[in-house]
């Protein structure tokens, strides 16, 4: 319970609190102070990233700068030697050969620079998370889409997220004695409580009525049944914190009311549930003249055994051992409170593991009965921490335990096949609960994050021991623990930060979930923060990268197929448009070296460039589906976006294209032009009258020789861009056939037919193809088309050969990333046994030794 705004903080100059500040748990009261308040800097607990670059945008970074680089050589190369052997512009013979150079260069430079690639980076993360949020992903930053591809560990809460969140009460146990209680989910009218030998109806048991009318007493949640206005029927939904809901639904089957009790017994004081503590207390009162006195009396006959009479109860309610630490007394069958010893702590630590090894939630509920309030629970000035006041009501004496409560959360439908297809990906999930450790291994068992197989002393780990005095294990012990562990139990918010700091230090590419305030730091240095929608607060939902809108963590895995996908899209139109803009430039290259008419113009390369090119490898990064990509390693982090074997395919499709194209275009020089060098083809063009038709003319065609230039690159221009499109389709895999699933991207359909329009209007509409782009589709004859139709089938023949080559060398990538992967993780486990032995001696020397410590390895570094 907060106090007054003045409480917030101690200087009074800055009591303020922001519109829009959450809080999280109790209560507040708050007023404002004024309007005209100057506003300064702030200091926040979580680390600023804002800076922070994605490794899809390193590695774009570092492929541009490369890319870059090889524009400038290639357009200087080009240059230089065509400046060296005078080549001249055929279209223009009287202009200097450096100026047509410098266009053709400068031409180049625009060619080899994909520029298309952040274009479609952008528009394939954009589609990517549009497809996302109809799977229940909210992306909240686009360029971490990327990395889910890379997630190799996902950590992930329990209630909510593997489980339905929607607990129901099935176990009791007190006074000694077990209960069994039927019903189902939260209708509180249904089912009832019996005795587990004998099966008679338990509602008049003493231990049931105090035990469950003391942690109705420590509740905030309700049950209200409501109607549906569109067909009628009735229902019961609960309001408030889940572990609670299944407390009070239990409580309205034996008569216990929370509207009934909380009026009669109202609350004087409050101490909320936290994660350190994890206890919640709450005192009422049993004095006033209401009938509360009765009423206690009836229900909690234990505290009023004897002719006694307290004024106040004190209810706590929470995780079973540490109840018991506070406990020294407990209540017998017939009601009676007597000494709680030693032997009957192990006993009820027994029923504990008992309850949680059927994956039941097991919770204590203990009560101490108080004569006078320690403190003024009214004066919001005391000079008393909440733990202090906490201390002071349930110690001297101490608790009475009542009873345990145990409820089941069943797993969500899928989870149990999502888990197992995340291992089948090499993804390692981790559950992280503050459960009690037999109850998170019995669930881990349900949901497949333990399997039979599995040692469970390694697998499962009480988080305590990440803890052992209170600190924290060095980080050598830490990395050792996490490398194994499955399930860690008892957690608490800072335990998740260490969690995700230790498995990066172990390279591994985390998400982490969380839904509290307490759990923003892990969710802002995780590589993924995953926040949940329903249950997660807006200062956790800040702090992700994602949010799940129906907390279900079938959605996470989801999430990281659909990262992978549209990881290997980029790298597929990466590899595409790289491919086609190394033939084009290559081509031109060609040309030059070679000493033959130069086969496209400026505006043509441009034209290919954005128009043509463009298109297809944006439908290249919009791939929905891709099979099997799940079962694939997660990639590096610091893996380069093109790889050495795509970077053998890119050069060798790029031959492929330019070699079709050449000889498409050599044949056309040959049928229309007659001649192949630049020198005999720039005499005849000054030879020739401008205005000569038929047998004047020297071509074949009887056409002037600019014209039947123009028709041989016509030709091979049509056959460069029929190519490109069945390239656009062999490139969206780069070892299965082009037939499989060839029509599952509607986008590239699309793409396809805007680029053939866009061709067909280049070569045949009047004034943009004779004026502008000088391209004449109707001129060169049914042989023109066929020529480029063959180069074309040349082109898709040798790409599907060299996947041959591909899958190969794939296998052969694979298999080295997978020996690479094994031999880092044995060179970190020999620096971490090192530093283990290094520890260990260092423990065993005396104090006063004066012999210098071992100087620690720097496991991050290694």
């Amino acid at each position: 319970r907060v106090g007054k705004i003045a409480k917030l903080l101690q200087d009074s100059d800055s009591n303020i609190a922001d519109v829009g500040s959450a809080v999280p748990e109790g209560d507040i009261e708050a007023g404002k102070k004024s309007t005209r308040s100057k506003r300064k800097k702030k200091k926040s607990c979580l680390p600023d990233t804002t800076s922070n670059q994605t490794p899809l945008q390193k590695n774009l970074q570092r492929l541009g700068v490369k890319i870059g680089i090889f524009a400038i050589l290639v357009c200087l190369l080009v240059f230089i030697i065509g400046v060296a052997i005078n080549v001249q512009d055929l279209d223009n013979p009287d202009s200097p050969s450096w100026l047509y150079m410098i266009l053709i260069a400068v031409t180049l430079a625009v060619a080899a620079i994909p520029e298309g690639i952040p274009l479609c980076v952008t528009i394939s993360l954009s589609t990517g998370c549009s497809d996302m949020v109809k799977k229940n992903v909210l992306v909240r930053r686009i360029a971490a889409v990327e990395t889910l591809g890379c997630a190799s560990v996902i950590c992930t809460d329990k209630t909510g997220t593997l489980t339905e969140g929607k607990m129901t009460m099935v176990k009791m146990w007190a006074s000694g004695q077990d209960f069994e209680i039927t019903g189902k989910g939260f209708n509180p009218t249904e089912g009832n409580i019996t005795f587990s030998e004998s099966g008679n109806d338990a509602a008049a048991a003493p231990g049931v009525l105090s035990t469950l009318a003391s942690a109705v007493l420590c509740c905030n949640t309700r049950v209200e049944e409501e109607t549906d206005e569109n067909d009628g029927t009735t229902k019961w939904v609960p309001y408030g914190n889940s572990s609670e809901a299944p407390i009070i639904v239990a409580a309205g089957k034996v008569g216990l009311w929370t509207k009934e009790m909380g009026p009669d017994m109202p609350r004087v004081f409050e101490v909320p549930f936290s994660s350190s503590r994890k206890m919640m207390l709450c005192v009422t009162e049993t004095k006033n003249a209401q009938g509360s006195k009765a009423l206690a009396q009836q229900k909690l006959a234990p505290f009023f055994e004897g002719g006694k009479s307290p004024n106040f109860l004190a209810n706590v309610k929470g995780a079973p051992n540490f109840i018991l630490k506070d406990c020294d007394s407990w209540t017998t069958p017939e009601g009676k409170v007597v000494p709680l010893t030693e032997e009957d702590k192990a006993n009820v630590l027994a029923k504990v593991d008992e309850l949680s090894s059927q994956a039941l939630r097991v919770l204590a509920v203990a009560a101490r009965p108080i004569n006078e309030m320690p403190f003024d629970p009214n004066d919001k000035d005391i000079d008393m921490s909440t733990d202090q006041k906490f201390i002071s009501l349930v110690k001297q004496p101490g608790l009475v335990l009542l009873g345990l409560v145990a409820s089941i959360d069943p797993e969500r439908d899928g989870v149990p096949q999502a888990v197992l297809d995340a291992k089948a990906g090499h993804i390692r999930v981790v559950m992280i609960t503050g459960d009690y450790l037999p109850t998170a291994k019995a669930i881990a068992h349900n949901v497949n994050i333990l399997l039979p197989g599995d040692d469970e002393s390694a697998c499962a780990l009480d988080c305590g021991n990440l803890r052992p005095n209170g600190e924290y294990l060095s980080n050598v012990e830490i990395d050792l623990l996490t490398k194994t562990v499955k399930v860690f139990a008892r957690a608490q918010p800072e335990d998740k930060l260490e969690i995700v700091k230790s498995l990066q230090r172990q390279n591994k590419v985390s998400a982490m979930t969380g839904d509290g305030v307490n759990d923003a730091p892990a969710l802002k240095k995780a590589d993924i923060g995953v926040a949940m929608g329903i249950q997660g607060t807006e200062v956790a939902k800040g702090a992700s990268d994602m949010i799940l809108t129906d907390d279900n963590f079938c959605s996470i895995v989801t999430a990281v197929e659909k990262g992978r996908i549209i990881y290997s899209g980029i790298q597929k139109f990466v590899a595409f448009i790289l491919s086609v803009h190394f033939a084009e430039v290559l081509q031109i290259f060609l040309c030059i070296v070679a000493q033959i008419p130069i086969m496209r113009t400026p505006l043509q390369i441009l034209f290919l460039i954005l128009v043509t090119d463009l298109p297809p490898s944006v439908a290249l990064g919009m791939e929905r589906v891709v099979r099997n990509i799940l079962h694939d390693r997660p990639r590096p982090k610091e893996q380069p976006i093109v790889l050495w074997w795509q970077w053998q395919g890119i050069i060798a499709n790029g031959l492929i294209l330019s070699a079709t194209t050449i000889a498409v275009y050599i044949w056309a020089l040959s049928f229309y032009v007659d001649d192949y060098t630049v020198d005999s083809i720039l005499a005849r063009v000054r030879a020739e009258s401008p205005d000569c038709t038929g047998d004047n003319c020297f071509t074949p065609n009887g056409t002037t020789t600019i014209e039947s230039l123009s028709y041989a690159r016509t030709s091979a221009f049509i056959s460069l861009v029929w190519s490109e499109n069945v390239r656009a389709y062999t490139s969206r895999s780069f070892t299965e056939p082009i037939w499989v699933d060839m029509f599952s991207n509607t986008a590239m359909q699309k793409a396809i037919f805007f680029a053939q329009i866009a061709l067909y209007c280049a070569v045949f509409i009047p004034g943009l193809s004779d004026q502008i782009l000088r391209l004449y589709g109707k001129e060169i004859g049914w042989e023109g088309w066929v020529a480029a139709i063959l180069g074309a089938l040349g082109t898709v023949t040798l790409c599907e050969l060299y996947k041959f080559v591909c899958k190969e060398q794939v296998r052969r990538a694979e298999a080295k990333v997978a020996e690479d992967l094994r031999l880092a993780e044995e060179e970190r486990e020999r620096h971490a046994e090192e530093r283990q032995r290094s520890m260990a001696a260092s423990r065993t020397k005396e104090p006063d030794s004066a012999e210098p410590a071992a100087v620690p390895v720097d496991v991050k570094s290694t």
